[in-house]
């Protein structure tokens, strides 16, 4: 199983980076958590640009989300919203549904649980635009628990995509 890691922020110290590799490391058997990092060479979204063909850059984007079984998304709240690059990335793929239907989890690495909510909030209105299938909104607070936390998210993931392979 392929899970695409997927994350808001596109600064290299980024807790949700951070997320997203501590996912990869504890994965469990079977499981491969990638994580993308097309969002930072995304063109802006302009319908007109796919005139002349699909961006390289968004055509590996696509690609990424066919190829993959279910996404991860960790994301932060930029100013009661999700980050615009985040965004971007949902825009190119509207009319092509790559995401259509996916298996996804939305999380966050968070100081407490509150924390962020309005951006979760605003990717949630996004996401269901894609009719993604959600198995998990809950973020991840940072701490002893943590670990456990996205072991159980993990695992959340695991069987949303078995209940879609089988119905």
């Amino acid at each position: 199983m392929r899970v695409l890691g997927i994350c808001g922020s596109l600064q290299a110290s980024s807790g949700n980076l951070e997320l997203l590799r501590t996912a990869a490391r504890l994965a469990p058997d079977g499981v491969e958590v990638v994580i993308s990092d097309a969002l930072r060479h995304l063109p802006l979204f302009n319908p007109d640009i796919e005139a002349d063909g699909v961006p390289a850059p968004v055509a590996a984007w696509r690609r990424e989300l066919a190829d993959c079984d279910a996404v991860l998304i960790a994301c932060p709240e930029y100013a009661y919203s999700l980050p615009g690059a985040l965004k971007n990335g949902i825009d190119w793929v509207v009319s092509s549904s790559e995401l259509y239907r996916k298996v996804a989890a939305v999380t966050a690495a968070v100081p407490y649980a509150e924390r962020g909510q309005k951006g979760r909030d605003a990717l949630l209105q996004t996401l269901d635009a894609v009719d993604v299938v959600l198995v998990s909104t809950q973020p991840i607070v940072r701490g002893e628990d943590a670990e456990q936390e996205l072991l159980a998210l993990l695992q959340r993931v695991i069987a949303g995509v078995q209940a879609e392979a089988s119905s």
